[in-house]
């Protein structure tokens, strides 16, 4: 079996290796190519898997490369994690937003559609020699945004899955705070990515829901975890995703970011150091500083979403980015949602859900609105549908800001739009 991982020079690489590495019986794999336009990078991310594999006895051969279509030839599953433009246009989408007085943040407001219209033409592109390389390889989308990344993907016709790890590692901080081991905890989550609330937490797949009780005992701390104050919990009743903070608390996070440090600079600090530990031939096994990169638990998830499409006979639930298929009767069918799916061979189903109270219902509709212009932006260009995109937008909604907004994000993001350009 062989996997290939484009943005394969990313610090997240060798935490992948190193769930590669745990849960082999869970997927055997033969080779695993690694493609990144750094060579740098593909050496020293490289050697760390490869070392982390050889440790724990693994057999699986780490190839790099330069050139996608290599590594996709024969490719049974690719995964997608890059970053186009790097951390520096992560750094900008964080910050010309908030000269306008809205948030930066990669993946939420005008920022994330600049990471939108940079990624989409780049990752279909990728798929393209996918499709001719095995069109029966599976793509799992683990590049932000996810959501609308993967509804491109499906849109044209590619066997993709998002994946994101945000509902993963709620799920292991709340076995843990009920004392139950991982896998016996399930939970109701729905939404879009970035914009999610879990509902209903179960044990071993019983009718009877645990939130009221984890809430009851643990809401201030639980609040702590998500970054959000209790009030968010308790008039909710529900578990938001710590991304809801950007839109419940915009105003405070604007006031918190403005002259602070931006995720991008920190990250890039994170990523100098894990570098250098990388480069160290006597490493083993993932260092300790790789938490603070980000994507707690993505080995997990990606190993069993992996596993599932390519060997399971039987569906298998996992929270995923899957067409919506009537599943929110309140967005077309082929909108991307985040829900719990059954998993198989022949792909991701998303599972029946109750209905979805009118205090999530009403924002998930109004973010899908922006979700659908920001894709028609990203496919086609254009300064008026980046504009639209922005004024659909919750957080933007205001005509003058739109158009601040969309002439910041043209003059940043310049460089990677052809049609900017040209």
């Amino acid at each position: 079996m062989k996997i290939a991982v484009i943005g394969g020079g990313s610090t997240y690489t060798p935490e992948l290796a190193d769930g590669l590495a745990r849960l082999r019986d869970v997927l055997p794999l033969d080779e695993l190519v690694l493609m990144d336009p750094s060579q740098e990078r593909l050496d020293l991310v490289g050697g760390m898997s490869a070392r982390i594999l050889a440790a724990q006895g693994h057999p699986c051969r780490v190839v790099t490369t330069r050139h996608t279509r290599e590594a996709v030839d024969g490719a049974d599953a690719v995964l997608i994690q890059l970053r186009v433009g790097g951390q520096d246009a992560r750094r900008q989408d964080e910050t010309w937003p908030l000269e306008c007085g809205c948030v930066g943040q990669e993946t939420t407001g005008a920022g994330g559609l600049a990471k939108a219209l940079r990624t989409v033409p780049v990752v279909l592109d990728i798929a393209a020699k996918v499709r001719e390389a095995n069109p029966d390889a599976w793509i799992v989308d683990f590049t932000n945004p996810v959501g609308i990344v993967t509804r491109a993907l499906l849109s044209e016709g590619h066997r993709a899955v998002g994946l994101c790890n945000v509902a993963i590692g709620l799920q292991r901080h709340l076995a843990e705070l009920l004392g139950a081991d991982p896998e016996r905890v399930s939970l109701d989550h729905f939404g879009l990515n970035h914009l999610t609330w879990v509902r209903g937490v179960h044990l071993d797949g019983q009718s009877q829901d645990e939130l009221p009780r984890l809430l009851k005992a643990n809401g201030e701390a639980l609040a702590g975890h998500l970054d959000l104050p209790v009030a968010a919990l308790e008039l909710t009743g529900m578990l938001p995703s710590y991304y809801l903070r950007y839109y419940y608390e915009h105003d405070e996070v604007v006031r918190e970011l403005q002259g602070a440090p931006t995720r991008a600079e920190v990250v890039a600090d994170v990523e100098r150091e894990l570098l250098h530990i990388y480069a160290d031939p006597t490493v083993t096994t993932k260092p300790e500083l790789l938490s603070q990169r980000g994507g707690a638990y993505y080995s997990e998830a990606a190993v069993a979403l992996v596993a599932s499409l390519l060997t399971a006979a039987t569906s298998e639930p996992q929270v995923v980015n899957v067409r919506n298929q009537g599943t929110l009767p309140f967005l077309p069918d082929d909108a991307v949602i985040e829900v719990p799916a059954d998993v198989d061979r022949g792909g991701a189903r998303p599972r029946a859900l109750e209905p979805v109270p009118p205090i999530a219902a009403g924002l998930i509709s109004h973010v899908f609105a922006y979700e659908q212009l920001a894709l028609e932006a990203a496919l086609h260009g254009g300064r008026d549908r980046v504009e639209r995109a922005l004024l659909a937008h919750p957080l933007v909604g205001q005509l003058d800001q739109a158009r601040r907004l969309a002439d910041r994000l043209l003059l940043a993001n310049r460089d990677h739009l052809s049609w900017v350009r040209g």
